[in-house]
């Protein structure tokens, strides 16, 4: 079916099959296999490492060439660039052509652009080679919404929950792996060793990525990609969701992206081996995606998001503390991560219940807010860093935390009413 110039194409999904792929989601579709689970959720971690193997890095990339902080501050937000706008362009593609297909083509062109970065001689094309490496890296949504579109609607939050915590442990161990490799080897080790998982994984999801039955609509590419935006003015879910998404990552970027730089210099100095050690550290947090999820499946969504977003805003009082001890920085660490999981998967699960002929442009619309938060954080946790130190630091992702807990807040009751 083409639309003509009076239709839309969520009137011709509806029209066509949307209903009837409702339906099939949510009545027959088959159970998700653990090992199907793990190696979605490992490739999903693998997948959006490459998004975050720089943070550590920023210092010896930036020696490398010649590159002030300031400046190295942006290869994060040029990566987070790149993941914006293949969330835009690449990921609603997921609704109008083979979801499998996609993911181990995207993944195998990934591949290929992290060994560009690797063999990078000058700024110049280390940018570009990261940025396209951002918008190859949103491959990780398709996952997520292949996974939720092949699970039963009571086993939903959890399957989510198993993907995303395999994102943000391989987020978090993004930093270990980078700065061990990268004392050993050196930073362009790094996205060798990467190119390298992410071919394995590409042979694997070959052989065990199961297909997906939906209904056959076809639309032009543009307005496909339109329909992205019209789904903030029709789903009141994704609007609050969305809004908590850019501030929760907010917050974290502005809390992992400056931390490499204090870490480093007198009187802490650490190596960038021990500063990646922090990531494992994160990586406890995500036993907060597998929690959230079970409690979104048995309908506690809201409660979680609340409790979360006040413990990721209590966080920085133990990360404030940078300077006294670095246990307190540990502590904060886990609380703001553990936090940041439980909210994320919490915001999925819900906005997977909507929509499921649409799930992979709801992935991108949701996660252009975390883009927009990530890359924003970024950019202002750097320059507030260079004015301000740890401290102005601080303050900043408390900010985002407190604006957070407080849009909850004030939007739950209408949104409660309204689902």
């Amino acid at each position: 079916m083409d639309l003509d110039g009076n239709g839309t194409l969520d009137r011709a999904v509806e029209m066509e099959g949307g209903a009837g792929f409702a339906q099939l989601a949510e009545t027959s579709a088959p159970s998700v296999s653990a090992p199907v689970a793990l190696l979605l959720a490992v490739a999903a971690g693998l997948a959006v490492a490459n998004a975050y193997y720089a943070q550590p890095l920023l210092d010896v990339m930036a020696d490398a060439f010649d590159l002030r902080h300031a400046v190295a501050g942006s290869i994060i937000t040029l990566t987070q660039v790149g993941y914006a706008v293949g969330l835009l362009l690449v990921v609603p593609l997921g609704d109008l052509i083979d979801r499998r297909r996609l993911i181990i083509g995207q993944l195998s062109v990934l591949a290929a652009a992290l060994l560009v970065v690797a063999l990078a001689g000058r700024a110049a094309v280390l940018f570009a080679g990261l940025a396209v490496v951002g918008m190859l890296a949103v491959v990780t949504q398709l996952l997520v919404a292949h996974a939720a579109s092949l699970a039963r609607a009571t086993e939903r939050g959890r399957i989510v929950g198993i993907v995303t915590s395999g994102i943000i442990t391989g987020i978090l161990l993004a930093r270990t792996v980078s700065g061990t490799l990268s004392d050993l080897y050196g930073w362009r080790s790094v996205y060798v060793a990467s190119a390298v998982a992410i071919l394995i994984i590409v042979a694997l999801l070959a052989v065990a990525l199961p297909a997906q039955t939906r209904p056959s609509v076809r639309v032009s590419y543009g307005r496909l990609i339109a329909s992205v935006f019209t789904l903030f003015a029709q789903e009141k879910v994704l609007r609050l969701r969305g809004a908590l998404a850019l501030l929760i990552f907010a917050a974290v970027t502005t809390l992992w992206t400056p931390m490499v730089l204090p870490l480093s210099a007198p009187p802490l100095s650490l190596s960038h081996t021990q500063v990646g050690l922090f990531g494992l550290a994160g990586a406890l947090g995500a036993l907060g995606a597998a929690a959230a999820g079970r409690l979104a499946d048995r309908g506690f969504a809201e409660r979680t998001t609340g409790i979360a977003l006040a413990l990721m805003l209590l966080s920085w009082l133990p990360v404030a503390m940078l300077h006294v001890s670095l246990w307190p920085l540990v502590i904060g660490v886990v609380v703001i991560d553990f936090g940041l999981q439980a909210v994320h998967v919490s915001n999925q699960s819900l906005i997977y219940q909507f929509r499921p002929d649409a799930q992979s442009r709801l992935a991108a619309a949701y996660m252009l807010c975390y883009c927009v938060g990530s890359g924003g954080g970024s950019i202002a946790s750097t320059l507030v860093y260079d004015r301000f130190g740890w401290t102005g630091v601080c303050l900043l992702g408390a900010v985002f935390g407190a604006l957070a807990l407080i849009v909850w807040a004030l939007a739950r009751p209408r949104v409660a009413s309204a689902c």
